[in-house]
């Protein structure tokens, strides 16, 4: 019975943040995407945007919306996302003819790999399963998804979050580096 009494939980919800801090995440999250976007339409593609993986939607989640996260500093939205973008791409290539299990090493192996690294960032885990799943034109890119858009696309968001959180006066990013 102590195994699903675990699963009651065992502190409260967090309180609801003011409004301010909202808007502040908010615009980090509209100016941090669009400037990803934007560098993708303007200086390689008018026709998709390669360089906007879905991971990148969470990393905007922590980097403007939970800034004070160790999760969300950039030594783990960089790394968390380099790393298992190139452990994604590895699982691939060594599994392809069986991509479920290329897809579980990839997220299992980027989680770990993340740990040793001191780079944990959950939105690293979609990048990694991204570079299984992510179809022809993200594996013609092979290795080089791990620097452009996982590095590339990162390093905009860092660069946006750095401008934006300390705008506000009652906000400091990062923590730590």
């Amino acid at each position: 019975m102590n195994y699903f009494a675990k699963m009651k939980g065992h502190t409260q919800s967090p309180p609801r943040v003011g409004t301010m801090e909202i808007v502040w995440s908010w615009i980090g999250g509209f100016l941090g995407i669009a400037a990803v976007g934007l560098i993708h339409y303007r200086l390689l593609d008018q026709t998709g945007l390669m360089m906007i993986i879905g991971s990148f939607g969470a990393s905007a989640v922590l980097v403007y919306g939970a800034i004070r996260s160790p999760l969300a500093q950039p030594r783990n939205l960089i790394g968390g996302h380099m790393v298992s973008g190139l452990i994604g791409v590895a699982a691939f290539q060594f599994l392809s003819a069986m991509p479920w299990l290329a897809a579980a090493v990839a997220v299992a192996t980027a989680i770990a790999c993340m740990h040793l690294t001191k780079t944990l960032h959950p939105p690293g885990g979609a990048t990694a399963l991204i570079a299984v799943i992510g179809g022809e034109s993200v594996h013609r890119l092979g290795y080089l998804y791990a620097l452009m858009p996982a590095g590339l696309g990162a390093l905009v968001l860092l660069i946006v979050a750095l401008l934006v959180n300390n705008l506000a006066p009652n906000r400091r990013y990062p923590e730590f580096w």
